[in-house]
Parts: structure tokens; C-alpha cells; sequence
């Protein structure tokens, strides 16, 4: 099992053999941002002032953020290995007392539940395989970089042929064969032999934070990965692109950069082979559009990010006009895998479009959000209600947004669909990197459209006139929308706009940007009618077309309400049926928000 939770009928001495014990806290971004680090140093006091024989250490996110902080405890046997969650620095006393004496019912409270386990034994983790199990900070802790020792006793030629059997596709978005980059990368011949390998790790999409689980708690997996790659493409140079924004990710890959360089996992004759290949890492600014491989290449010569024309395609002229490689940080740490596994293996989990497993960030309306890895072909419902634990608060499910930005919202009717390239593409989203937003029936499918746009709009780097200037007229019309000021004929013109952007903008950026608008248009077209032609919110949340009223058969007169609007737009007398002046009334909703007799209407 990946998961223990307390047995309540355990006894004395039955769980931990010491001395061989050790305690794990989780510290990735999320886990810091819970506390996690005042939880480690009270832990580190407490194994001092008890004299508890212990290794404790730290740990990157296993991917249940909404239980951090988190301690994971393993005894010396086999399989001894238990979860505590939302630890507080004041329950330290408690865990080392329990842990010394082994008398561990006090620490019950403190367990993860049955349910939470779950979520991860129904996982099938490769990418995520050692998030929160080891310590990303100790190279001992890597697996000795088997992988890489193998794919150095076979030939490039053979490695690109394993990574074709498995089905590797990219996992950035594109869905494009591994293999196929690495073949064209490894057959041009570019100036003087020289060849780039690059980790795009430059993760923009809102909500989405696969890859920095990755660097923050498994930084040797991608470095090993990345190094087969370069291996394989005949590259002896390569860089990890990632985001400024991810300063701890970017301190622990620098910290395992350095460490396999002592090691002999980089610089001149890796493991006493002919290959050499160095590492180096550059911080991108947070430009969304370097995302788009080319925008990247741009930004790591010191230009500004802004797409190229293609052809020639990176893997022909890509950094400094040299063959190229570029994967993102997902796709990367599945190559370990496949090396000491086979392609085959790798191939068996899937579907026939899609192979392997797919890490999901899991956001929004959902009850057990974080990240999860599943096997490609799961149906979104399987997804979002046997690991996600369905929609927060018992809420009936809307919609799911797939892809980010660039993806589209699919609707519950459509939650059969299996997690596919090809099944997800028919239905106008995308896999994308993996971020799943789930929405209840509180969400306005036109403003989400419009947030989605208000991101692209304002991520586009300008240099296509279809996308600098499609996407803000775009934002412009869905704008009027929602505050109350669409026209006969928007949606139309919505469909005309859209279909021109997606037809003439450069990159991908802005011929995906209008995704979200024509997905919503398919399947909740009758929103935007009901807010062009009606005047209304069926979600009630474009706060400018609300209207507030009072229902006189409930108002007690307690003038609550009255007291309450910041507008005096509400009048009445004490023990009287209210009224509200709908000319003065700014729709805050602090009205409905203090009645106690359910009698302010919103419609």
C-alpha cells in the first residue's frame, strides 16, 4: 500500500522497530505555505529534547495539498509506513512522545482517513512515483541513476526505438511522439556536431503545478531523464527552462545539478562512457507565451519571448540555429521509467491513442483537490468522483475546463469521456498539461470564458495582429456581456472572431486562445442568449445583472438589511415590509448576506 492510516486496535511496540526509524515533512510550495516548516523545526526539537533515535528529514508535495502539512513515519519493516496530516507545530511533542514510547493512540486524531488513502492507492504513479516518498534534497535517495546506466550500454538509435515502442507522447499539451523529435534532432547534422537538449519547465497554465511537484520533490528524476534524452539526440549541452516564480524548485534542482556533478551523473565522461553532457538552468520571467517552444528558444538568447515562423522546426535550427530538443518537465521524467521498464510495459497502460499515465491537477469545485496520476482512458468521471471525491459540498457538477487557457469547458453530460487525445479533442478541449477545473452550477459559463480570455489577452506577446489584437476584442465583447451591454448579433460575431484568430494567429497561444469561448458557445449557447436577450445570470454571478428585491411576505422589519447598505438604497420602518430602490442599489449582497429571514430575493 502507498498509504497507512492509524490502526485504533494497535498496541504498544506494534508498529516501530527502532532504531531505524524515520520521519519525513512534507515541504514542497504547499506544504511551506501550511506551515510545514515551523512543523520540521518542532519536530527536530523535540527528537533532540526526548532523545528519540530518528532520521528527519524533508520532503516534496505527494500531492494532497488540502492535507499539509504532512508527516510521513517509516519503521524499519517492510510496508511500515504511516500518514499524519494538517500537523501543527504543537502536535510535535505529541508524535515523538508516541513515537518513543510507541503507544501511538494519541496521534489518531492526527491520521490521514481511509478515504484520503484511497485517493492515492487508486493512482498509478510513474511521473509522481517518489513525490513525498524521498528526500529531494539527497542524491542517495535518486535510485543511483540506473536508467541512465542503462541507456549508456545501448545505442542512441536503440534508446529512440524504446521510447517509440512505450508511445511516448508529449505531455505539454501537443500530444506529439516523443520518439519522432528525438529521431529528427538526432539526424540533423547541425555546425560542428553541436546539438541543445532543453527542459521546458516553464509552467504557466492558472491552476496547474505538475511540473514544480516534479523539481521540488524528485529534481533527479528529471535530470535523468533529461540526460538520456541528450544522449539519445547526440546533445552535450543542456538547460532546464524554468519559471522565476518557482524559487524553491529552482533551489532544489540547483542543489541536485551540483550533486550529480560530484557524483559523475554530469560534466566529461559520464560513468566513464564517451558521453558528456553539462547542465545549466535559466530563470524565464513568466511570460505565458514561452511556453510555445520557439518564444523559449528567443528568451534563452536573450531576446525577447515572442514565437518564430516555422518551418525550420527547433529540432532543425532551434537555439542558437543548432539542432534542438525541447520536452517539458512530465514527459522528461517518464523516460527513467520506460529505460529500466521497457517501452512495452509502459505502452500496456493507456489507451491505443494515448499511452501511459497523465498527472492531473485538480482545481476548483472538488472536494479532494492537488495533483493525481492516472493511467490514460479513465472516463472524467472516474476522475473527478473516485479521486477527486466529486464536487465540493454535495454541488451538481457543470462543467470540467480542460487545457487551461487554451483548452475548453466540456459539460457533465459529457462525462464519459475518457481522458484521451484524440476522445478529449473531438469534444473542442484539450489534454494540455493537465489542469482539471471542475464547476458547479454557481459558475457563469460566459464569465469564465471571459477569464480565460482576460489571461490570453493579456499573455499575448503582440507579434500577430490576429492574436494581440483578435484576443482583446474578444475580451472586450464578452466584457459587455456580462456587465449587461450585449447586443443582438454578439454571438455571432463571437463565432466570426474566433474562427479568424484561430485561422491566422502564428503560435499556439493564439490559435488556441479562443478555445474556451467556442467550447462554451457549443454547449451553453443559451447562456449568452439568456444574458444579450434577457438581461440575466442563470449562475447569478455577473454581479450587473442582478436585481435585488425584497419578499414582503417574509421581512420581518428587523431592519438589519437597511443598516447594512453601504448605498441607503433600502427603506422601511422597524416591524414593516422593506423595500429596495433599484436605482441606488450597487448589488453587493450585503443584504441577502445578514437577513436572517430569507427574504431578500436575487433573480
Amino acid at each position: 500500500m502507498f498509504c497507512y492510516y492509524w490502526n485504533k486496535k494497535q498496541t504498544k511496540g506494534s508498529f516501530f522497530t527502532k532504531p531505524n526509524l524515520k520521519i519525513l515533512v512534507g515541504q514542497g510550495s504547499c506544504g511551506l505555505a501550511a506551515g510545514a516548516g515551523k512543523v520540521f523545526a518542532a519536530l527536530e526539537s523535540e527528537i533532540t529534547r526526548q532523545s528519540l533515535v530518528a532520521d528527519l528529514a524533508v520532503c516534496g508535495c505527494v500531492g494532497t495539498c488540502a492535507l499539509e502539512p504532512m508527516v510521513e513515519i517509516f519503521g524499519s519493516q517492510q510496508n511500515q509506513r504511516f500518514t499524519l496530516v494538517k500537523v501543527d507545530e504543537k502536535d510535535a511533542r505529541d508524535i515523538i512522545k508516541a513515537l518513543k514510547s510507541g503507544v501511538t493512540t494519541a496521534l489518531e486524531r492526527l491520521s490521514a482517513s481511509e478515504e484520503d488513502c484511497n485517493v492515492l492507492e487508486a493512482q498509478t504513479r510513474i511521473v509522481l512515483e517518489n513525490c513525498g516518498r524521498i528526500n529531494p534534497e539527497d542524491i542517495a535517495e535518486s535510485g543511483g541513476y540506473r536508467a541512465l546506466r542503462k541507456a549508456l550500454s545501448q545505442t542512441p538509435e536503440r534508446i529512440i526505438k524504446e521510447i517509440k515502442r512505450s508511445g511516448l507522447a508529449g505531455r505539454g499539451g501537443a500530444g506529439f511522439p516523443t520518439w519522432f523529435k528525438w529521431n529528427a534532432a538526432r539526424q540533423a547534422p547541425g555546425k560542428n556536431g553541436k546539438k541543445y537538449m532543453i527542459c521546458n519547465a516553464d509552467e504557466g497554465d492558472p491552476g496547474a503545478f505538475m511540473d514544480r511537484a516534479v523539481l521540488e520533490g524528485d529534481p533527479h528524476r528529471l535530470i535523468e531523464g533529461m540526460l538520456i534524452a541528450a544522449y539519445a539526440i547526440g546533445a552535450e549541452t543542456a538547460v532546464v527552462y524554468v519559471r522565476a516564480e518557482y524559487p524553491l524548485a529552482i533551489k532544489r534542482l540547483t542543489l541536485a545539478i551540483d550533486q550529480a556533478e560530484k557524483a559523475g551523473f554530469l560534466g566529461e565522461n559520464i560513468l566513464d562512457s564517451a558521453f558528456s553532457c553539462a547542465m545549466t538552468i535559466k530563470a524565464g520571467a513568466g511570460a505565458f507565451v514561452c511556453g510555445e517552444e520557439t518564444a523559449l528558444i528567443e528568451s534563452l538568447e536573450g531576446n525577447r519571448g515572442m514565437p518564430r515562423l516555422k518551418p525550420p522546426f527547433p529540432a532543425a535550427r532551434g537555439y542558437w540555429n543548432q539542432p534542438t530538443n525541447i520536452n517539458n518537465v512530465e514527459t522528461l521524467a517518464n523516460v527513467p521509467w520506460i529505460i529500466l521498464n521497457g517501452g512495452e510495459a509502459f505502452a500496456k497502460m493507456g489507451t491505443e491513442n494515448s499511452k501511459g499515465t497523465k498527472v492531473f491537477a485538480l482545481t476548483g469545485k472538488i472536494n479532494r483537490g492537488g495533483l493525481v496520476e492516472t493511467p490514460m482512458g479513465l472516463t472524467l468521471a472516474d476522475i473527478i468522483y473516485k479521486i477527486g471525491g466529486g464536487v465540493r459540498e454535495g454541488g451538481k457538477l457543470k462543467a470540467v475546463q480542460m487545457g487551461g487557457p487554451s483548452g475548453g469547458c466540456i459539460p457533465a453530460s459529457l462525462l464519459g469521456t475518457r481522458v484521451d487525445y484524440k476522445e478529449l479533442s473531438a469534444t473542442g478541449a484539450i489534454m494540455g498539461s493537465g489542469g482539471m477545473v471542475i464547476m458547479d452550477e454557481s459558475v457563469c459559463m460566459v464569465e469564465m470564458a471571459r477569464f480565460f480570455l482576460e489571461f490570453t489577452a493579456g499573455e499575448s506577446c503582440g507579434k500577430c495582429v490576429h492574436c494581440r489584437i483578435g484576443t482583446t476584442r474578444l475580451l472586450e465583447m464578452l466584457t459587455d456581456i456580462i456587465e449587461g451591454h450585449g447586443k443582438p448579433g454578439d454571438i455571432e460575431r463571437l463565432e466570426s472572431l474566433c474562427l479568424q484568430i484561430k485561422e491566422g494567429a502564428l503560435c499556439g497561444l493564439g490559435q488556441t486562445a479562443p478555445n474556451p469561448v467556442i467550447s462554451t458557445l457549443r454547449y451553453f449557447r443559451r447562456e449568452y442568449e439568456e444574458h444579450i436577450n434577457g438581461g440575466k445570470c442563470a449562475a447569478k454571478s455577473c454581479k450587473a445583472l442582478l436585481h435585488y428585491t425584497v419578499d414582503e411576505t417574509k421581512c420581518r422589519g428587523c431592519t438589519l438589511c437597511a443598516k447594512k447598505c453601504p448605498s441607503d438604497a433600502i427603506s422601511g420602518a422597524v416591524k414593516s415590509a422593506h423595500k429596495i430602490d433599484k436605482e441606488k442599489c450597487v448589488k453587493c449582497g450585503a443584504c441577502k448576506d445578514v437577513c436572517r429571514f430569507d427574504a431578500i430575493l436575487v433573480d
